[in-house]
């Protein structure tokens, strides 16, 4: 089975399952996005839009995220962009651990199909089920290596509409994601996989 065709039954698994959310949303949303991308970004759950679109990233939060990736010359169809939780939670309110927990499987297959060189979490939320001794305010902008995979925790583009003063900064935080990318392997060799990445010493 080719990548294309691994893609889309991930897809399919997706939209067909049966989760405790299911009942209670309009559609499952799987991430979308070119496979091919050495960038993964990661959110929560969908939301009200994306709920009714069953596309991740079509509200408003959305609208920033792509207005972040134009300011370094990407579109988001050139990314892969996903979430913790396929399905909506009931009024938006944060999945619960045994929700994350059915729908990991999901999120797994789709970071070992596309194998990506980085990846971006928005927000706290997706920052916890990866990195859950870590806070978003210390950490965000920083790159962080775990084992084989490194990741770049950054402020929610939603919690960057709620307060304006994070706006600027989720946006900075961006912007250093060619970089990270860049550096990404020379850092391999020279980071022990335990090790933190730090932007500055680039």
């Amino acid at each position: 089975m080719d990548r294309q065709s691994q893609y889309q039954k991930i897809v399919d698994d997706i939209r067909q399952h049966h989760c405790s959310l299911r009942a209670g949303c309009s559609q499952a949303v799987p991430g979308e996005g070119s496979i091919d991308s050495p960038v993964v970004f990661i959110g929560e759950g969908p939301g009200k839009v994306e709920d009714e679109l069953g596309r991740p990233f079509v509200g408003p939060a959305g609208k920033l995220l792509a207005e972040a990736l134009s300011q370094i010359g990407w579109q988001r169809d050139e990314v892969y962009i996903t979430n913790v939780v396929k399905c909506r939670p009931p009024d938006n309110r944060d999945p619960l651990p045994e929700e994350v927990a059915e729908h990991r499987p999901f999120l797994e297959a789709e970071l070992a199909l596309i194998k990506p060189r980085l990846i971006v979490l928005l927000g706290r939320h997706a920052l916890h089920w990866f990195l859950p001794n870590l806070q978003i305010s210390q950490v965000h902008g920083t790159a962080k290596r775990i084992g084989d995979r490194v990741f770049f925790p950054v402020y929610h583009p939603a919690a960057a509409l709620y307060d304006p003063r994070l706006r600027a900064t989720f946006l900075a935080d961006i912007s250093k994601i060619p970089l990270v990318l860049s550096k990404l392997t020379e850092a391999s060799v020279t980071v022990s996989p335990t090790s933190s990445i730090q932007t500055s010493i680039f």
